[in-house]
């Protein structure tokens, strides 16, 4: 909110004052909080952002930041001397994508592989923002965003959000391993465990299980499995915390989420819900062109619930 100046006195008369001069080089009293447009970008929480204000790694138009600082959309940010593009605030906008194996979770890759960015539709202002990551030849659903706050706020493990897979292990499963992985195995970088392990049916050494993780940590549910001398042949995600992969949405295909399941979301992460786009039908047509053009299939058609 902006800061309301004090009336001059009746009968007094302004008069140029030394911190008036130098009021172009005072930090903006309009816009938005520097931490909130950081946070936006996708780079941090906001209490994260905060931090990294005080430790003087946030430039605003050349100089260093303070707390309290706020900015409009013409402020040139940076953060470790390095430029940050921005977007100003929209209303937000969700997809789910179901990611097959063989692509990678980042923007490029030095490789040259194909990257889950790739086939998501082009956003006006801002970019997708993914909420989580799956490993290279990991399938399902992957969640993408507009607001880098909300994807911060459903990664970060306070949130407790569950993250359910489908995995088919390699193996003589017995009710012992099945156990340790549940009360807790040590790996190299600290326990790990799940929190459910439901059979899910198989024959012979092929088997398949739903587990259930509370955090994400790089190839976890592989790690876990391998502790106990399995291999893990097949691996997908199917939920992340209430939102389930629609039978309907094929790998390699995604659908714009809709303005209840984008609320739901921010209440999932804790925050309060924000201006969320609504999708017509004429938006929709002209997503499915422009994907279909560039990737010669269309996406999945509305579904019920994402």
């Amino acid at each position: 909110m902006a800061t309301r100046s004090r009336r001059d006195s009746p009968g007094t008369q302004s008069t140029p004052s030394a911190s008036a001069a130098t009021d172009s080089k005072e930090p903006s009293r309009t816009g938005e909080k520097l931490q909130k447009v950081l946070a936006r970008a996708g780079i941090g929480s906001r209490r994260e952002m905060e931090r990294w204000i005080e430790a003087g790694r946030v430039a605003v138009n050349g100089k260093t930041a303070k707390l309290g600082d706020r900015v409009d959309d013409r402020a040139r940010l940076a953060v470790d001397g390095r430029a940050l593009e921005t977007a100003p605030a929209q209303e937000t906008r969700c997809i789910l994508y179901h990611k097959p194996p063989g692509e990678v979770c980042s923007r490029s890759d030095p490789e040259g592989r194909r990257t889950v960015f790739g086939r998501l539709p082009s956003v006006k202002t801002g970019r997708w923002i993914s909420i989580g990551r799956l490993d290279f030849n990991t399938s399902g659903l992957l969640l993408f965003t507009t607001d880098g706050e909300l994807a911060n706020a459903l990664m970060h493990p306070s949130s407790n959000i569950e993250r359910e897979y489908m995995v088919r292990v390699l193996g003589d499963v017995t009710q012992d391993m099945l156990q340790r992985m549940v009360e807790g195995v040590m790996l190299e970088d600290g326990v790990a465990r799940f929190a459910d392990i439901q059979d899910g049916g198989g024959d012979g050494v092929n088997r398949w299980y739903y587990v259930v993780l509370m955090e994400g940590r790089n190839r976890e549910v592989r790690r876990l499995w391998e502790s106990q001398g399995l291999t893990v042949s097949r691996l997908k995600r199917v939920r992340y915390g209430n939102v389930f992969i629609p039978s309907k949405v094929k790998q390699g295909h995604w659908v714009e989420m809709e303005r209840g399941d984008i609320k739901s979301l921010y209440q999932m992460g804790g925050l309060v819900p924000k201006d969320v786009a609504r999708t017509t039908a004429k938006d929709r047509e002209a997503m499915e062109r422009q994907f279909g053009k560039r990737h010669g299939r269309g996406v999945a058609k509305k579904t019920g619930r994402s």
